[in-house]
Order: C-alpha cells, then structure tokens, then sequence
C-alpha cells in the first residue's frame, strides 16, 4: 500500500465525495486532503509520491464524481483559503472564496466584480474554467494567480500565461490555485449593490435555483474569441436545442433537465451519476439528431463508472 505524508491538515482514506457536491453524487476518493495552510499543501505535494494522481476540488458546484470513485489525492481547500483582500483596483481572493462573497466584497469597496456574483462555486474553478456572465468572464479582470505546483513550488503566474479561453484554461498537471488577483474597476457601492440584486432576480426567475443541479449542463455552442468572449455573429444556445429536440424535462430514473430551464440537470432525488451522465449523453444524441450540432459537456465529470454489479443492485433497491 502507498505511503503517503503526514500533513498538519486533515486526510482521510476512502472518502466518499458524494455529500461535497451540488448533485450529491459520487463515489469515494482513495484519500481526501484538507491543507491547514499554503505551506502544509506545498509540503504535502512535495512529498508525495510522483505516482500518486492528485485531484483539485473546489465546492462541487460544475461537477459530476462517476459512482466508482477517483483514483487520486482529491485536495479541497478550507477557510485557510477563503480570504479576500482590497487593495485600490486589485482585488486578491484565497481559491476556497465563494464568486458570490468575492463580487460583494468587492462591492463593498467600491469596486466592481459583480459579475461574479451569479456563477456558483468558488474562485479557484472559476479561474480554471474561465467562467462567466452578462457578457464577462474571469479574463477580462484576471491580472494573475499564485499556485502550489505538483512538485510543492509555489509560483505566480500571470493571466497571459494560462491561455484563458471559453470554458478552459491551461495550468501545470497536478497544480492546485491557491489565490487569484483581478483588477476591478471603480464602481459605486449602492448602484453595485442594485446591480446585483437585479442579477439574482433575473436568475431566480429563469433558472431552478432551489434544485440540485450544476449549473448549465452544456457549454453553449457558440464562437468564442480567445479570451472567451461570446462573438455575437453565433446565437446557438444549448437551452433552446435542447428544447426543440424535446428534451426538456427528459428523465432517466431521478435524473431530469429541468423544465424551468432546459439547459439545467437536476438530481431530484436519489439519482446516481450514471443516471446523470446517461441523460446527458441522450440530451447530446437527440440535440444531434435534430440539429446536427454537437453539445460539449460544461460540466466536469470524473472517476470511474461503478462496477456493473453495483450498479445493478443499486437499481434494483437491494
């Protein structure tokens, strides 16, 4: 059996990942580590074994954990990563921050990063997702990020160098984000504050909030330029061929895409992540049958399918 380094933080064997994402689903993780600081996760990185696979989470928030686990050192990281920093037009937040406290402490300050405030998740994915609303994404701000490297260097690197595009970045195998710097324009607090108010309106109203899902299933199939932003020559929307392939609120078993909004999948109790890819990969077979076009998963999945024995029994309630 692998040896592994002893941490300050918290690491537990077979741990199941289910209970720490949005759609409460997944298997367990050969082992789960929880860094006390940057210098814990540096050393612990350091000294693991080069054959060990590592796996960076963040809140499970774009994220599907296949039923058979991941065969890795999953690192999700805590409260010694969450902090939030305003200096002038820099805006400095730890990985573990919430998109949402990030925009309103911004905000606060009187500097705008309100575009933030809708994207679930935390800063760490967003960075490495590009991610995005009303018209920006984490490119048009992101002056740089510090890392922990798979070898427990710490490095900073700037926005150029992570080649940002739609839904994608670049960044060393095996690295963790540890804390990402924008630069936020001036804005005024209470006309910021409004603004987004008026954001969680207008989602509340077009999009299943109070379900379990992650957020929008497919990537829209749009242009993009290279730093992400939607070109307005290209209005495909995944929401809209999935409807017109009639597949809003298709199902397999408790696994549904919303009837609120189609490009949403919901676990609406007691699905597995095979009932969730399988609806996925139907969405996508339909979406090309009737318009040709070829949806991209947005969401992440990862790990292993369960054994089909598993899978059987599961279905069957035994």
């Amino acid at each position: 059996m692998t040896t592994l380094p002893t941490p300050r933080g918290t690491l537990t064997p077979n741990r199941s990942l289910a209970d720490l994402t949005w759609l409460r689903v997944g298997g367990p993780a050969d082992w789960l580590f929880q860094p006390a600081d940057e210098a814990d996760l540096a050393a612990f990185l350091r000294d693991l074994p080069p054959g060990v696979a590592v796996f960076p989470m963040g809140v499970g928030s774009n994220l599907i954990v296949r039923d058979g686990g991941i065969r890795a050192v999953v690192i999700r990281l805590g409260r010694g990563f969450n902090g939030i920093a305003v200096e002038g037009e820099r805006v400095t937040a730890g990985a573990a921050a919430l998109d949402a406290h990030v925009a309103r402490k911004a905000a606060e300050a009187g500097r705008d990063l309100t575009f933030l405030r809708t994207i679930p998740g935390s800063i760490g994915g967003a960075v490495r997702m590009n991610a995005g609303c009303y018209g920006l994404y984490v490119a048009d701000h992101l002056e740089e990020i510090r890392l922990i490297t798979r070898q427990g260097e710490a490095l900073t690197l700037p926005a150029r160098d992570l080649a940002l595009r739609y839904r994608q970045s670049s960044l060393p195998e095996g690295a963790v984000i540890v804390s990402a710097t924008f630069r936020a324009p001036a804005g005024d607090p209470a006309e910021l504050a409004a603004r987004m108010e008026e954001q969680l309106a207008k989602r509340d109203a077009s999009q299943p909030t109070k379900e379990r899902s992650a957020g929008s299933t497919f990537r829209n199939p749009a242009g993009f330029s290279s730093t992400g932003r939607a070109d307005d020559s290209h209005d495909l929307k995944a929401w809209k061929l999935i409807a017109d392939a009639g597949m809003r609120g298709a199902q397999v078993g408790a696994a549904q895409m919303s009837p609120m909004h189609a490009n949403f999948m919901i676990n609406t109790g007691g699905a597995n992540a095979a009932d969730l890819e399988s609806l996925g990969e139907e969405v996508r077979k339909k979406v090309f049958q009737s318009s040709g076009i070829t949806l991209e998963w947005e969401i992440m999945r990862v790990g292993e399918a369960a054994p089909l024995h598993e899978s059987q029994e599961e279905k069957s309630g035994a």
